[in-house]
């Protein structure tokens, strides 16, 4: 069996910290190490930053998905997608300090960060239409078994 939660959200930036929080609180039933939360804590305010900056241009008015999944193992998958521009190069947008808004002094590394706190990282995306980020991770806690 498995425990998940969704919240959908208006794509502006001070919303970041409230998915942040959220996937936090909802994840520490699991009881994660300190370094385990602030990892997953990251990956979705990179993940959440980038669908406002990229996805949306900053415009307010459409709506980012977080799902978060605790499966029986201890593992998670977060899901974070919106329904913005999407990437038209994939494989370009995932090389470390690659990024699309240089004039907004943004550093590139969202993608790489994602990938080396996590144990998987898939993108999905079609451009006008939006992206989809999935990413999982196994927590090394002890009583990581939630019923």
């Amino acid at each position: 069996m498995k425990n998940d939660m969704t919240l959908r959200f208006l794509s502006v930036s001070k919303n970041e910290a409230f998915a942040r929080a959220t996937v936090g609180a909802f994840i520490s039933q699991l009881d994660p190490t300190m370094d385990e939360l602030t990892e997953i804590k990251t990956v979705v305010s990179e993940a959440v930053t980038n669908a406002i900056i990229h996805g949306y241009h900053n415009e307010p008015d459409h709506y980012i998905t977080v799902t978060c999944a605790i499966e029986d193992s201890g593992a998670i998958e977060l899901i974070i997608s919106d329904e913005g521009m999407g990437i038209e190069n994939i494989k370009q947008a995932q090389e470390p300090l690659y990024t699309s808004k240089p004039h907004l002094e943004r550093s590139g590394m969202g993608f790489t960060i994602m990938e080396s706190f996590m144990d998987g990282l898939a993108i999905k995306s079609t451009i006008n239409e939006g992206t989809t980020v999935t990413m999982k991770k196994q927590l090394t806690t002890a009583n990581s078994v939630c019923h």
